[in-house]
């Protein structure tokens, strides 16, 4: 056989196992979907589809999760605790869960934080205090920063808010590419096991573990996707730049903060991020969480809801019950 032909027969094989590969990613996806449905309605902001879950009544609560997540990791037990004072607005941010992404390059916090306040207001709330957890925290405060006439007050869990040192790491620099991604994206769909994914997610809750019933309720196949492991990547790949651009602003944010980080986060450390941020907005409040880590949505559920309750006074809203 000639250089060309056995170049051309590779080819052939590759494009054959490419196929199947991506039949098999959809076949797990679809059985991902049927196995962890969206939880909510469905939103059109500017030509694309917001997820959202609406639960309880009182002044208006919007919790926004973290990379790779979705509502569900709010559902699991936090909003529902919540609701009984508060009318509580879960989001998927774009891209992830059941919304829609919003682009190709990877929603930049902004254009999440706008989103999601025209979303809350389609949903009546025109200023809700605003809780973000992680790379939530990011979205959080930009929508503090870019969308000050729709908030009331700011909950900060464990937030991404300032640079930090290193690099990207191997896995998000792959998904990210713009040729490696979309190869790689469905091998990972069809052939990581959820039980990998499921012990990724485990590992984000140390020196805590996972509440009971939890690796159930998350739906880890919905994070293997291939387009949400795209959109989580951009994302992620894109988060330090668009912070860099953001920390200046930081002085401007009017509405009362309150930060909780615990002083155990090896994810996003307390010194690194929530310390310089309280000295950078006026009059924001933090409370260390001794022992906790990068969870404080259900490993320090108390100290959280003691924080909403504390902005939502400070903001001046009906007092809960």
């Amino acid at each position: 056989m000639s250089l060309l032909g056995m170049i051309g027969t590779s080819l052939g094989l590759f494009g054959l196992a490419h196929g199947l590969t991506h039949l098999r990613a959809e076949r797990h996806e679809r059985r991902a979907e049927a196995a962890f449905p969206p939880e909510g309605q469905f939103l059109t902001v500017q030509g694309h589809r917001i997820h959202a879950v609406v639960l309880g009544a009182g002044p208006d609560l919007v919790l926004i999760h973290g990379a790779s997540g979705n509502t569900r990791d709010f559902t699991h037990d936090l909003a529902h605790q919540l609701a009984a004072r508060y009318r509580v607005i879960v989001f998927d941010r774009p891209g992830l869960g059941y919304s829609d992404p919003v682009n190709r390059r990877g929603a930049t916090i902004w254009q999440q934080a706008e989103i999601l306040a025209e979303a809350a207001m389609q949903l009546g709330a025109q200023r809700p205090v605003v809780l973000g957890q992680s790379y939530g925290g990011a979205v959080a405060l930009a929508w503090a920063v870019y969308c000050p006439a729709n908030i009331a007050a700011l909950v900060l869990l464990s937030a991404a808010s300032q640079i930090w040192d290193g690099g990207l790491d191997r896995y998000y620099r792959t998904l990210s590419h713009p040729i490696l991604g979309p190869l790689a994206a469905p091998y990972l769909t069809a052939f990581v096991p959820e039980a990998r994914v499921t012990r990724e997610l485990e590992s984000i809750f140390t020196p805590q573990h996972p509440p009971k019933g939890y690796n159930h309720h998350i739906g880890a196949g919905l994070t293997l996707r291939r387009a949400s492991l795209r959109a989580n990547a951009l994302q992620r790949a894109n988060l330090k730049q668009e912070i860099r651009a953001q920390v200046p602003h930081y002085p401007q944010i009017s509405v009362p903060v309150e930060i909780l980080h615990g002083d155990a986060d090896t994810i996003v450390g307390l010194h690194i991020h929530s310390e310089p941020l309280t000295r950078q907005i006026p009059n924001a409040h933090l409370t260390t969480l001794p022992g906790i880590g990068h969870t404080p949505q259900h490993n320090a559920k108390p100290q959280v809801m003691a924080a909403i309750d504390r902005a939502t006074t400070r903001a001046g809203l009906q007092q809960p019950d």
